[in-house]
């Protein structure tokens, strides 16, 4: 990753969380194509993929918009052709797309809630897949590379129902399985566990009713703090050893002295309530 800029990609990063890893990757120089389907929202203090490409190009990196539906694999497949085309290598990439649908997060049992809140299978999971199927062939001849999936702590204990809570627990396995692939070629995958994030949406929340909700800046965590950690790992010649982990982002921010916005260290939920990631497993069947 020396001479030209390190190249970055994240998906879902019109806002939340994608958003604040972009900008936190464009803090470090990397050129981040910022990749999803928001390009004029229309809506006040909601995001689009141009605002958040602007805001890495600001923070002293390279902001790139593109326009991607990751439910559809011909524009995916079109957007790393690009990549390829443009750049010829991907250096980090960064599965955070996700379709979070408002009905999941409500207080309802599952089969009160709309078919469609499973379609996290589809675009959250699925897309995944298919995103790092289309950018290994711009990793592997490099020889170096990191694959870094955004996940949670629902993906080991109860949180917002199953629809939630599945296509975490299969993003941690995901990362595992395709270390095991990457092993020889010098890619290293991992998925990464946030905590609650504060962001823009949820910093309004919180403005609008400090007394009932100003607890939450004691816990919670921005989302630049998850993008400044993905960097620390990218750049750690120990990269390979972690491979195949789910890793908790508060720890791995002690680990490498990374503090919060106001100096802020954000609590692993490991400390929190005893919750911590699975081990996988060494047995192989191939």
């Amino acid at each position: 990753m020396t001479g030209e800029r390190p190249v970055a990609v994240v998906t879902g990063a019109s806002r939340g969380a994608g958003a604040g890893i972009a900008r936190a990757l464009g803090a470090h120089g990397c050129t981040v194509y910022v990749t999803g389907r928001t390009v004029d929202s229309g809506v006040p203090a909601r995001g689009t993929i141009g605002e958040t490409a602007d805001k890495v190009t600001a923070a002293g990196g390279e902001g790139i918009a593109v326009a991607v539906d990751h439910g559809d694999d011909e524009q995916v497949a079109a957007f790393f052709d690009r990549v390829g085309r443009d750049h010829g290598r991907i250096d980090i990439l960064v599965n955070n797309a996700a379709i979070i649908r408002d009905e999941m997060m409500g207080r309802t049992k599952f089969w009160e809630e709309p078919l469609n809140v499973i379609d996290t299978l589809d675009v959250g999971l699925r897309s995944s897949y298919v995103a790092t199927v289309y950018a290994a062939p711009l990793m592997v001849p490099h020889g170096k590379g990191l694959v870094a999936f955004t996940s949670s702590s629902g993906a080991a204990h109860y949180a917002f129902g199953p629809a939630y809570g599945v296509p975490k627990a299969g993003t941690d396995k995901m990362a595992a399985d395709m270390a095991y692939d990457f092993r020889d070629v010098g890619i290293a995958s991992v998925s990464i566990w946030m905590g609650s994030l504060l962001t823009d949406r949820v910093r309004g929340i919180i403005a609008s009713k400090p007394d009932k909700f100003g607890h939450i800046l004691d816990t919670a965590e921005t989302p630049e703090l998850t993008g400044h950690v993905i960097w620390a790992l990218s750049q750690d010649p120990d990269l390979m050893a972690v491979s195949g982990q789910t890793l908790i982002g508060a720890e791995l921010a002690v680990k490498y002295g990374i503090t919060d916005e106001d100096g802020r260290q954000p609590p692993s939920y490991r400390d929190l309530f005893d919750v911590h990631p699975a081990t996988q497993c060494a047995h192989v069947m191939r």
